[in-house]
Formats: structure tokens, C-alpha cells, sequence
């Protein structure tokens, strides 16, 4: 299964939200905070229960500066990637979206797609606020 989000504009240039994101203490900040608790992060791995879905883990994997970066999953009740993508428009704003993707059976699907959609686009869409 394959999540993407629209891709959002940003109003910063894309090393500065490349460097706030590449950062997994920073997450916290973009996940909706009344769907998540017991929040525990560092640079490269962060945690929390979600609300529905239980405990779900993320580590960054790689990275490419300014563009990408890669997160996978880690103490989750499925094996998933996160990819995270910025791309430059100019020198003061840029794009970024989510990609999700699992291989996940299709009776999960039909209980996560709907939920997973909208709390990816949420990311998204606070990513876009935090630099307004």
C-alpha cells in the first residue's frame, strides 16, 4: 500500500526545512498532538503510541541533503517506509510530501488507508504552517 500526500508548499527555502525535518525531535512538533502520547525521540529515532493504531517506531535510515529523507519503521504492528521529499522552488520556498509504503494484507488496508491518509496530510499541512 502507497500513501502520498499533495505536495505542500513551503515558505522557506529547502535547506532550512530539510534541516528542522532531518532532526526527528522536531516530529513531535508536526504530529497531531491529540492523537499522539509518550512522545520519546532523539535526532535519528522517535516514538510515541498512537491513538488507535499503538506504539509506532521511526528511524532514519538515509538521508540526501536538501531532498531527502528516509525513515523506517521500528517497534511498529507493521513493517512501513517514510520517505520524506523537499524539492526547491526558488530561493525562499519549496515543496515537500510524504510517501508512504507498506506491504500490508488487504483487510488492514481497508482499516489504515482512510486514517493513514489523513494523518500524513496533517504532517503536511502543519509543516506548511510552521513556515508561514
Amino acid at each position: 500500500m502507497k500513501i502520498n500526500t499533495e505536495p505542500k508548499i513551503i515558505n522557506a527555502n529547502n535547506e532550512e526545512v530539510y534541516n528542522f525535518l532531518v532532526d526527528l525531535n522536531n516530529l513531535e512538533e508536526l504530529f497531531p498532538s491529540e492523537k499522539i502520547k509518550n512522545w520519546v525521540s532523539t535526532t535519528d529515532n522517535c516514538s510515541c503510541d498512537v491513538k488507535g493504531m499503538g506504539k509506532i517506531g521511526l528511524k532514519k535510515v538515509a538521508s540526501t541533503p536538501n531532498s531527502l529523507i528516509y525513515l523506517d519503521s521500528e517497534k511498529a504492528p507493521f513493517k512501513f517506509t517514510l520517505n520524506i521529499f523537499i524539492n526547491e522552488i526558488d530561493t525562499k520556498s519549496c515543496k515537500a510530501h510524504l510517501e508512504f509504503d507498506s506491504d500490508i494484507n488487504p483487510f488492514m488496508k481497508m482499516m489504515v488507508e482512510k486514517p493513514l491518509t489523513d494523518f500524513f496530510n496533517g504532517i503536511v499541512n502543519k509543516l506548511s504552517i510552521k513556515f508561514s
